[in-house]
């Protein structure tokens, strides 16, 4: 199930708001500028399939989120926990960091956290199967799906160099570990 925990960033055991509650978790993640939707597809994949079937069968999907967004292309991302080089593939991604243009992504299976680093706050916005989440350009954050991750995603972008991570330097993500 989807979550939204957030903290004031300088007390990671003491949570001003947690909910499960998609609109409210939309609502809040609003007012920092990122999107999150759940989408209630009547596509059916096996954590099995291969790139280009999962990318067929939401080509309606991405068309359309993609002309609203301006991005111009989509791909798959896959993480399991029998990945080679999984831990530095993993501290990679736990690393504080921005990006120069929007992060999205969608849940196929599986989950992830994507915790952002915004005014004096860290929002953990545990994402699952269904949802949708943008990370808009310049954001501080991080992203941790577990010592053992098991998810697919459909990343959509405008220019792949803008996944290019610049780290922040801040250790923050060692403090908040993931709700």
């Amino acid at each position: 199930m989807s979550r939204l925990t957030i903290y004031p960033d300088t007390t990671p055991d003491t949570a001003r708001l947690r909910t499960e509650d998609a609109g409210a978790i939309a609502a809040e993640l609003a007012r920092i500028g990122v999107r999150f939707e759940r989408w209630q597809s009547p596509v059916t994949l096996s954590p099995d399939d291969d790139a280009e079937t999962i990318l067929a069968a939401y080509r309606p999907y991405l068309d359309g989120l993609m002309g609203a967004t301006g991005a111009g292309s989509a791909d798959v991302v896959k993480m399991t926990p029998d990945i080679p080089n999984l831990p530095a593939i993993r501290a990679k991604f736990l690393a504080e960091h921005t990006h120069s243009e929007d992060e999205i992504r969608f849940f196929v299976h599986g989950s992830g956290n994507f915790v952002l680093h915004v005014n004096g706050e860290v929002w953990d916005a545990h994402c699952t199967e269904g949802d949708l989440i943008s990370v808009p350009a310049n954001t501080k954050h991080w992203f941790d799906a577990g010592e053992a991750p098991s998810f697919t995603a459909l990343r959509v972008f405008t220019d792949s160099s803008g996944w290019v991570p610049h780290y922040t330097g801040d250790a923050i993500a060692e403090r908040f570990p993931v709700s």
